[in-house]
């Protein structure tokens, strides 16, 4: 008899995910950013036929990708390992070599797309010394004319949207992850999308669905965003559709049937929401996965989407005619099924001040499970974990660890109110919301308190080094992923256009001194006794490298055992499948060393 034997754990370090996806015109073709062959590239599928083949070669990921109509080609945003300064370039259906649409070296070009006649491309920018507060442009495609269409003055400002006639167009003042104001440009005149208030909201995804009436998200008067509308020939605003306890996260219009999809998030896991606008009735749509990371709508009103659950990988799926759902791309964990991996319980325990907090429970499957726990607090802060394919998890989970995610305050997802109690507040709630979840695993029996590590990436980084700084009575060892270290020398070496939100966000150095020295976690160097591996990408633009140099030296100079590895074609995250393996073995390997 022929037998096969279990999956090697490498399997799980080896799945393929997908960055961004667009769809042409006419539906014929697929292209999507994917790490097949171990680096990113753009890959694409002459639909119905689902072979893909590939069309570039240079090993980049990718933050933006879309089709020009009008002249048949693809503009897509490339930066250089990790660095975050996307250059623009465009590129044949066909593949092959790229051409600089927009390039400025060490500038950034963000959120580029193009009017609808597909004779300009809209898109914000770092350049022309901008750096602190962006500029929006518009570039002409034909004569290779450009000129500037907002300049920030004192805060960043980002292009949104502009008009089918380019009459008008909406920006965004962002003064941070929880404020932000929409702006209709037009004959000259600044109009705000929503009455003024005295109160901090957030407005984002503008769409126009005519030349006077824009549809966008907002959380306006509520905890939580809604679709709205703004009339611009009334300059009237009203609210559309609300979503009874869950946030709208992101709108895609669609022209052709007039209707408007949502993705409603509540916690862990996201819903869809059709609207029409014809009849104003809503219709809540199935998914195939848990989380929608983007939707796009084809001119003959085809709906994609990019989605995931915690079992199945980034993948691109169709919505047929009958209104089932159809895979497009087949990632996955090689010799596995869905069912095979380990699904999260969503959990609720109270924390410290009995404010009731989300978590979900990862359980290693009986045959396999170690006793041992890693706690995980999300990056972020203003983020969530939620349902959604994590390969370190899974090759964690296989190789025995359970894993604890709760949801503190200040995550995304749970309203407004929510979402702002991290604010100025970094070292304070989320810290007590971790371990008030750490002794509810321990008091419901789900963990040991000797057998329980500590992990977490960017934010998470910042939390696993507080924690072990103060509270290392509870872990065995600890994983800090570009995690600041010190709250003062982040603050400063952010890129420039975040800066004007670090005051609210993080807090001001000058009137937070104290507080800053107490929630930084360089302040806590005693406390960190066990173990530690230090994991960081030399080109990080939002962590930079000197934040863990400076954890590692100060502990080394104490004396303590910390492993460093530095990932010098890396920034933010890894975008290489050999840096991946390589990261996620060490961990392992680390956290082995202690069981």
């Amino acid at each position: 008899m022929i037998t096969f034997q279990k999956p090697d754990v490498e399997q799980f370090l080896k799945v393929l995910t997908i960055q961004d996806f667009t769809v042409s015109p006419d539906k014929k073709q697929l292209v999507f950013s994917t790490n097949i062959g171990g680096h990113f590239n753009l890959w694409a599928m002459d639909l119905p036929n689902q072979y893909p083949y590939p069309l570039t070669s240079i090993n980049q990921a990718c933050d933006s990708l879309l089709y020009n109509k009008k002249s048949n080609f693809i503009l897509a945003g490339f930066d250089q390992d990790g660095d975050e300064n996307s250059q623009l370039y465009a590129l044949s259906p066909k593949g092959g070599s790229q051409v600089a649409v927009r390039y400025e070296k060490g500038e950034r070009h963000m959120f580029p797309f193009f009017s609808k006649n597909g004779e300009s491309l809209y898109y914000t920018s770092t350049k022309d010394g901008h750096d602190a507060y962006l500029a929006a442009y518009r570039y002409n495609l034909s004569d290779e004319s450009e000129e500037i269409l907002i300049e920030g003055t004192d805060t960043s400002v980002y292009l949104m949207a502009v008009s089918p006639e380019e009459k008008s167009f909406v920006y965004s003042k962002n003064y941070g992850n929880t404020s932000s104001l929409l702006f209709v440009k037009i004959d000259g005149e600044d109009v705000l999308a929503t009455p003024e208030s005295d109160q901090q909201f957030t407005q984002s995804d503008p769409v126009y669905t005519s030349e006077q009436e824009i549809y966008f998200i907002t959380n306006y008067e509520s905890d939580f965003s809604y679709l709205a509308k703004f009339d611009l020939a009334k300059r009237e605003f009203s609210k559309v559709l609300e979503l009874k306890g869950k946030d709208a996260s992101a709108l895609k219009y669609d022209d052709t049937l007039q209707k408007i999809y949502v993705i409603a998030a509540k916690g862990v896991k996201d819903e869809l929401v059709s609207y029409d606008l014809a009849d104003q009735s809503s219709e809540n749509l199935e998914i195939p996965v848990d989380r929608v990371n983007k939707m796009e709508v084809t001119e003959a009103g085809e709906l994609f989407i990019l989605g995931q659950s915690a079992t199945i990988p980034l993948n691109i799926f169709t919505r047929t005619p009958s209104h089932s759902w159809e895979q497009i791309t087949n990632h996955g964990v090689t010799g596995m099924r869905p069912e095979d991996l380990v699904e999260p319980e969503t959990v609720t325990y109270a924390s410290f001040d009995g404010m009731e907090i989300e978590a979900s429970l990862y359980r290693a499957h009986a045959g396999t499970r170690n006793g041992h726990m890693i706690i995980w607090p999300h990056g972020g802060p203003q983020a969530a974990e939620t349902n959604s394919f994590r390969a370190l998890f899974q090759f964690l989970l296989n190789c025995g660890y359970s894993i604890f995610t709760p949801n503190f305050r200040g995550s995304a997802r749970y309203g407004l109110s929510f979402m702002k109690m991290v604010e100025g507040e970094w070292g304070n709630g989320p810290r007590h919301d971790m371990i008030a979840g750490i002794d509810w695993l321990i008091e419901q029996g789900i963990a040991d308190k000797e057998k329980i590590f500590l992990m977490g990436g960017s934010f998470g980084g910042y939390m696993a080094l507080l924690l072990h700084g103060r509270h290392s009575e509870y872990f065995k060892a600890v994983v800090d992923i570009f995690g600041p270290s010190d709250l003062f020398s982040f603050i400063n070496s952010v890129p420039e256009f975040w800066k004007s939100a670090m005051d609210q966000w993080v807090g001001n150095p000058e009137r937070d001194r104290e507080k800053l020295i107490d929630f930084s976690p360089i302040t806590h160097l005693d406390g960190m006794t066990k173990p530690m591996l230090v994991i960081q990408g030399a080109n990080d633009p939002r962590v930079v490298k000197a934040e863990s140099d400076k954890i590692v030296e100060a502990l080394r100079q104490k004396g303590r055992s910390v492993d460093y590895m530095v990932l010098e074609d890396e920034g933010h995250g890894f975008t290489k499948k050999e840096n991946e393996i390589l990261v996620y073995r060490a961990i392992a390997d680390f956290f082995n060393q202690y069981l």
